[in-house]
């Protein structure tokens, strides 16, 4: 129940980007933090939606804020998102060495290849997810690579991706 509230509150009619533009859709944060606290969340859920909502909505420093306090792997999931689309590339990769072996990884995994397969992107699918094995560091390089070469179909691919990433996070921490 509180992951598909959750999903309600972020709601946005497009997808984030995979860099720090701002989009139109976006809320703003004031609204967002009454929306997350009217979920009623306790303990680290209430802080990790605040801070997952504010990401997903392209507000980028305010969810570092809240999730550099956020001392699980859940909160270093975040944390390393939202450097990923800063972008600040290594820093992201620091914070998904702290994340380890999350464990959305194998359902993300999963969700990932049935989207990047049915799409007909059988390459991005074995970088990915190498073996069925989610790749953090992996999705890190592609983003890099796909923003730094400015290939829009693999951008919009790789914004398929994380939003399936933000959802299986979500779906971990709000079960």
């Amino acid at each position: 129940m509180a992951f598909t509230e959750f999903i309600k509150v972020i709601n946005t009619s497009d997808l984030p980007g995979l860099g720090p533009e701002v989009r139109s859709s976006a809320q703003p944060s004031a609204a967002l933090a009454q929306a997350v606290d009217a979920l009623g969340l306790g303990g680290a859920a209430a802080g990790l939606a605040k801070a997952a909502a504010l990401l997903w909505h392209d507000h980028l420093d305010e969810s570092h804020t809240v999730s550099q306090d956020i001392g699980s792997t859940d909160g270093s999931f975040l944390h390393g998102i939202m450097h990923r689309r800063e972008p600040d590339y290594s820093n992201a990769k620091y914070w998904f060495h702290r994340v380890g072996d999350h464990p959305s990884f194998p359902a993300l995994a999963s969700a990932a290849t049935d989207y990047l397969d049915a799409a007909g992107d059988e390459a991005l699918t074995k970088r990915l997810a190498p073996g069925g094995h989610w790749d953090p560091f992996a999705f890190v390089d592609a983003v890099e690579a796909a923003v730094h070469y400015g290939n829009p179909g693999e951008i919009e691919s790789l914004q398929h991706v994380q939003r399936i990433e933000f959802e299986t996070l979500a779906q971990s921490f709000l079960h």
